[in-house]
């Protein structure tokens, strides 16, 4: 079965994909552009060319080999690119969907039951990914460990999106599923859970518990975006702007549909793409760093559309007029006041996130009353899937864990 990724991708015969030295052929010059006036340029292009020309001339060096040795750069960068996209495509390893007990469902939502002994511990992930990003590979799964390390690991699977939760507003998943998973008669007999968010799956997480913090023992924040315009409004905003231009698609099928969203995630780091894909070439295929490269790279080309009123809440209401950060964004006719949390507070705040900005995610982790802000080096994935994970947040996450 192909994957996704590259699926539209056809390679010549003579352009075979791999990295044993086999020839490419060179790119055609008439494609490229003449330097001197083939192409339309930019003022600002034109004084690049200037100074371009005026350091060679400098050096001693002549333009036509700079442009020649600049080519060669481009197309073993495209060589390996192509390597690294065919070699992922062609990658024997596939996900085996576990087998695990379903504590509670409604709709397309299922309370997935991890085991382990010990206090539970409820985890909310984001509604526009998997869920499965923590647990994505059983030698490196963040909800067995947490099951192994005394807990009771329960997992949220919101589902995809059918006919009655493309209607869903947040309120109705904060207020309606989220909670009454919470109340679920299966987790009665295990007395108050830890809640834990993580990304979007944080707000949601969050909004649960101001309003029922008599079912938990305490609210763990990870990654969780709060200020959208913290650093820099003009993203955000850009983002919120792209609404308009998005309500055709929604209005036909009443969701955002997976591709747009994975087109706006890419727009977050478009270079980074063509970067991973050209290390994964490099790899050997059997190695583990390549088994876990293939395994997050299926999670992030397996999305879920957003149910379309979610859409219009968070591009407009988050991104466009940050309402959360300015004290605006209410569920079920009540302000998300992070101040008012009655129940202990851990914050996990990445470094180096791409996505959630950690002014953002820093932002709700200082409103939180008497909370713990664990300042994680690494990003938004990372923190969570990353090899580097156990040490970086789950380690320090079970100590908060073992102090409730």
């Amino acid at each position: 079965m192909a994957r996704g990724l590259g699926a539209g991708l056809t390679l010549p015969p003579d352009h075979p994909p791999g990295s044993d030295g086999a020839k490419t052929p060179a790119p055609c010059s008439a494609a490229s552009p003449n330097w001197s006036a083939a192409w339309p340029i930019s003022k600002a292009g034109r004084q690049e060319l200037q100074r371009i020309n005026g350091a060679l001339a400098a050096g001693g060096h002549r333009p036509e080999q700079f442009r020649a040795a600049v080519l060669r750069r481009l197309a073993r960068q495209d060589r390996a690119l192509v390597a690294g996209i065919a070699a992922y495509r062609r990658h024997p390893w596939r996900r085996q969907e576990p087998d695990l007990p379903v504590l509670w469902r409604e709709g397309g939502s299922r309370l997935l039951d991890y085991g382990g002994a010990g206090p539970p511990l409820l985890v909310v992930p984001s509604l526009v990914n998997r869920a499965y990003v923590l647990d994505l590979l059983p030698e490196h799964s963040m909800l067995r460990w947490f099951a192994a390390q005394g807990h009771r690991v329960l997992l949220l699977d919101w589902g995809w999106p059918e006919e009655a939760e493309r209607a869903f507003t947040l309120t109705d998943y904060i207020a309606g599923r989220l909670e009454r998973a919470l109340a679920a008669p299966s987790l009665a007999p295990l007395g108050p859970v830890a809640l834990m968010g993580y990304c979007m799956g944080g707000l949601l997480a969050l909004g649960a518990a101001l309003r029922r913090p008599e079912r938990l023992r305490g609210l763990a924040l990870l990654a969780t975006p709060w200020d959208f315009h913290a650093g820099e409004a003009a993203p955000a905003r850009a983002l919120a702007a792209l609404l308009p231009g998005l309500e055709p698609l929604m209005q036909a099928g009443d969701v955002l549909p997976v591709d747009v969203i994975q087109a706006l995630f890419a727009a977050r780091d478009p270079w980074g793409i063509a970067a991973k894909f050209r290390a994964f070439a490099a790899m050997e295929a059997d190695s583990p760093r390549a088994r876990h490269f293939v395994a997050l790279e299926d999670w992030l080309n397996d999305g879920i559309p957003l149910a379309a009123p979610v859409a219009r809440e968070a591009l407009g209401g988050w991104y466009g007029r940050n309402d959360p950060g300015q004290g605006r964004w209410r569920v079920a006719g009540a302000v998300v006041e992070p101040a008012a949390l009655a129940v202990p507070a851990f914050a996990a705040v990445p470094r180096a996130d791409r996505i959630v900005p950690p002014a953002s995610a820093l932002a709700l982790a200082e409103r939180l009353p008497g909370g713990h802000i664990e300042m994680v080096s690494a990003g938004h994935i990372g923190m969570a899937a990353g090899s580097r994970a156990e040490a970086a947040l789950w380690q320090p996450l079970r100590r908060w864990l073992a102090g409730l």
